[in-house]
């Protein structure tokens, strides 16, 4: 991709160009706006790049996420419409599968956790199956026996992220994007209480909009004031890929165990995913990490020993205090943030990018997005001393 110039001034500048900054800054272009986005390294070099792209709203579903599931399952509808639009504009194909997942139990007590997970799913009204063990096993011939039952998420999809985000960057610089990558937003400019534009290590560029879409990074741009500081951490996660055979896939689609995720992807690779580790920025990988996520593939997929080993990395999830998305205004007028997404940033790329542009352009978010501001970790009003 051709390097931009730098703009002096835009409608929208974007800290971030991950799958989220990237989809939020296409919409807006798309609608007319002159938007620029700043990213530190290349265009996903952080969390998207680690990102498995899993759009598993039903197999990922956890008690306690009522609140959270009408979004994700807004913004899994909006995936079949996001991915034609993207690689229709981008010309690329972003590898987007719909063989659904599996969640498997291996042994009796994983059962019994497997079928807690099914009412929960099944109470909240998605469409999942409950399947014994030798079903599970004729639809993944792979499976080791011990894979005694398993629920069958047809809805649940997959992409590749990486192939998303080259077509993201190509799609948001067609529609007249700015995209400067290795250019790292030095500091958040304000002028007479409000957001004024983006200093970067390049010069200025002044906005009257500055999205936050720096994933984990995103409570540490210096010139926040401490109001519009965000509860953001990092949550490392280590995955690994093998290669599959040639012509001959060991596995078909997505499987889950209560230890790792496996993906298969079409081009062969086969990614174990994720630790998680409560380790700030550490980027180390680690023979314990590196350890479990194979352990934890043989224990359902004894086929996986022979299989090379392609790649090993780390990234690290944008989690917020509650696991949920950190989406609109904050407490600095002119400052939008699109963070926090946790575990679901790939999954929730569509209906973050259309809240944040309705906000910017039509001055409010729509439907499930609308609940998840800032507003919600603002301190409870003290209540007044008794007299």
């Amino acid at each position: 991709m051709h390097e931009a110039a730098f703009p002096s001034a835009a409608d929208a500048a974007i800290v971030g160009a991950g799958v989220c900054g990237l989809a939020i800054g296409w919409r807006l272009a798309q609608r007319g706006l002159k938007v620029a986005i700043f990213e530190r390294e290349r265009a996903g070099a952080g969390a998207s790049h680690a990102a498995t792209g899993m759009l598993a709203a039903a197999a990922e579903v956890e008690p306690g996420e009522d609140d959270l599931l009408p979004l994700l399952l807004e913004s899994q509808r909006l995936w079949p419409t996001f991915r034609d639009e993207v690689e229709a504009a981008s010309g690329r194909s972003i590898d987007y599968r719909a063989d659904g997942v599996l969640v498997v139990a291996l042994g009796r007590e994983e059962v019994e956790r497997l079928r807690f997970r099914f009412d929960l799913q099944q109470r909240l009204g998605l469409a999942t199956e409950w399947l014994g063990g030798g079903e599970a096993r004729r639809r993944e011939p792979g499976l080791r026996p011990a894979v005694s039952a398993a629920i069958s998420c047809p809805g649940d999809h997959q992409v590749e992220a990486r192939l998303l985000v080259a077509a993201l960057a190509k799609a948001f610089v067609a529609a007249g994007g700015i995209l400067l990558e290795n250019c790292s937003a030095e500091r958040l400019e304000t002028a007479g209480g409000r957001v004024a534009g983006v200093v970067t290590g390049q010069g200025t560029c002044r906005a009257a909009t500055v999205v936050l879409a720096a994933g984990a990074w995103s409570a540490a741009l210096p010139g926040l004031p401490a109001e519009a500081v965000l509860p953001v951490r990092p949550l490392k996660g280590q995955s690994l890929a093998l290669r599959m055979p040639v012509g001959a896939p060991t596995l078909g689609r997505m499987v889950w165990t209560e230890q790792v995720y496996l993906a298969p992807k079409s081009d062969g690779r086969l990614i174990v995913g994720a630790t998680v580790e409560e380790k700030g920025f550490d980027d180390s990988l680690t023979a314990g990490g590196v350890y479990a996520l194979l352990d934890g593939a043989r224990r359902a997929l004894p086929g996986i020993e022979e299989l090379a080993i392609d790649e090993i990395w780390c990234g690290f999830r944008p989690s917020s205090r509650d696991d949920a998305p950190i989406l609109g205004e904050t407490a600095l007028p002119g400052l939008v943030v699109a963070t926090g997404h946790h575990r679901n940033g790939i999954l929730l790329a569509p209906v973050t990018a259309q809240a944040i542009a309705d906000l910017v352009l039509d001055g409010a978010m729509r439907g499930p997005a609308a609940h998840f501001t800032a507003a919600r970790f603002a301190p409870a009003p003290r209540a007044e001393a008794a007299e």
